[in-house]
């Protein structure tokens, strides 16, 4: 007997197969916009070629769900060799996750100035730690413009991959 809502009795059609329907994943917003910090311009526009490693880098947050609450994963990757170069992980979201992740990929490369580091504009990215570590090595700052979700879609696209292929199929235990 199909259930009133199933229409075509798919869900007969699936439980005979051993399928089940995917569940819509949790949700947690890691940008926070809203501060006072200054937010850099938009110096990668979309761009996202290099014709060599170290002209650009693209830096990012992403969550992962855990029976122990959420982990909190930063990464900066190279955009030409869509290599990441430096990562954190956290159970706390603040400053020090994008700025050990930002330290992590200076201490190989050693890139020469002239480097963009692209990254949205949360207040992680935004503040005066990560903007100083990213001075100090004389690379030029970049930063998504306001609700513009494509202006960091390299970063946005490594996520989704790596939530597909391996952390939404894993019951992390923290």
């Amino acid at each position: 007997m199909a259930l009133p809502w199933d229409a075509g009795g798919t869900v007969r059609l699936m439980r005979g197969n051993g399928l089940r329907a995917r569940r819509k994943r949790r949700f947690k917003r890691t940008t926070d916009s809203e501060h006072a910090w200054p937010i850099a311009p938009n110096l990668l526009d979309q761009d996202f070629s290099a014709t060599a490693p170290n002209q650009k880098w693209s830096a990012d947050i992403s969550y992962v769900w855990t029976r122990e609450g959420w982990l909190y994963l930063a990464i900066v990757m190279d955009l030409f060799s869509r290599r990441i170069i430096g990562w954190s992980l956290s159970g706390l979201l603040h400053r020090n996750l994008a700025l050990a992740a930002l330290r992590q990929a200076f201490a190989i490369p050693r890139p020469g100035s002239g480097l963009i580091c692209h990254s949205d504009r949360g207040s992680q990215y935004c503040s005066i730690d990560d903007q100083a570590e990213l001075r100090k090595h004389r690379a030029l700052i970049s930063m998504s413009g306001k609700g513009n979700r494509f202006d960091n879609a390299i970063a946005k696209t490594f996520f989704k991959t790596l939530k597909s292929e391996l952390v939404w199929r894993t019951i992390f235990m923290a």
